[in-house]
């Protein structure tokens, strides 16, 4: 081996198969190749068929003739490291594969029913059988966005208080409230519809509305804002809360001047993943909110209704091919808005890491 080449190994990273050698690159593409025939003998004589297949298949026989080689080769450290590493790189390849093909249908078949429309006309004069002309999302998107905001201006303050009783003040009940809001995290979001159904709708209101839709989103939202804020105040060294104190601060006054201040990113971060969390619930809305079809801008009277519920009687009353381009479309919105939320949550995350 070359002095170049020896820099080139030294410096070469597992992430980073561009800078290997020749040679290791050779020995790569010789194993790929293997693999390839292997599997196709594992899927003629062994009754394999289709891509999944075709899948497991060549997974198998890379992992095979990669350890085979690498032990070969260099040993059986070396061996196992390989058998590791292939693994791994096949549980990435199957959490990306359902994903980049549910973007992959959902951008494929919704974008046929975007139109302009779209955005600035209701369903209350066309039904979902209707042209995709007629008729829009108009009111699922303004009931969206009611629902959502008021759910956010309920939770906010519960949430950011949560938060700081559970890292600032760490009373007597922090375990008891910890586990609460933990537990809140894996209720189902129908046992939130149904509680505000039989707690408020039926005995109080009597009528649904979008106020009791925030209301259920609300319940879904704290503890997700509550453990995300937790966690961002957690962050925060002791150093700047005791510095605070020895000025002669009172815990409250530090906590609102320099601990809350230090991690207003992170606490922005956790309202965008809350947001991002309900926006796309269907269950609790069809419940209490009553999912109509014009346009209404009043929470607390009349029927509201969301892009959740648009999507669900596209697909249920439809039946035809304009009902299912309105489904898909309404999916495709309903996800770039998922997609939004979080590219900007990750990005004022990571600012925050660099700061």
């Amino acid at each position: 081996m070359t002095t170049v080449e020896m820099r080139q190994v030294e410096t070469a990273k597992p992430g980073q198969p561009w800078r290997a050698t020749p040679r290791e690159r050779a020995f790569a593409i010789g194993n790929f190749i293997a693999a390839f025939l292997l599997a196709f003998v594992l899927v003629k004589f062994t009754g394999l068929n289709g891509k999944l297949g075709w899948v497991f298949g060549f997974f198998f026989s890379y992992i095979a003739i990669s350890f085979v080689a690498e032990y070969a080769r260099s040993g059986k450290p070396a061996a196992q490291d390989s058998l590791l590493t292939s693994v791994s790189r096949f549980a990435v390849f199957i959490a990306i594969v359902p994903i980049a093909s549910i973007l992959g249908t959902v951008i494929s078949k919704g974008w046929r029913g975007l139109h302009w429309g779209l955005f600035t006309q209701d369903m209350s004069q066309a039904t979902v059988n209707d042209p995709i002309t007629n008729g829009g999302m108009l009111a699922a998107i303004v009931g969206t966005f009611v629902m959502v905001g008021l759910a956010l201006i309920l939770t906010l303050p519960i949430s950011i208080l949560t938060a700081l009783y559970l890292t600032e003040i760490r009373g007597k009940f922090s375990g008891v409230i910890r586990f609460l809001v933990q537990a809140m995290s894996g209720v189902p979001s129908i046992v939130a519809g149904l509680f505000i159904l039989s707690s408020i709708v039926y005995p109080v209101t009597q009528q649904y509305s979008g106020l009791m839709g925030a209301l259920a989103l609300s319940i879904l939202m704290i503890p997700t804002v509550a453990r995300t804020a937790e966690e961002v105040l957690l962050l925060i060294p002791n150093d700047l809360r005791e510095a605070g104190l020895a000025l002669g601060a009172t815990q409250w006054r530090t906590v609102a001047m320099v601990v809350v201040p230090a991690v207003k990113s992170g606490l922005v971060t956790a309202i965008i993943l809350g947001v991002a969390r309900v926006i796309g619930e269907t269950a609790p809305l069809l419940l209490v909110s009553g999912g109509g079809d014009a346009t209404n801008f009043n929470p607390v009277s009349g029927p509201m209704g969301s892009i959740p519920y648009y999507v669900w009687k596209s697909f249920l009353l439809g039946g035809t091919e304009e009902s299912s381009q309105r489904t898909w479309a309404g999916l495709l919105v309903l996800l770039i808005w998922v997609m939004f939320l979080f590219a900007i949550a990750r990005y004022i995350s990571s600012r925050t890491k660099k700061g």
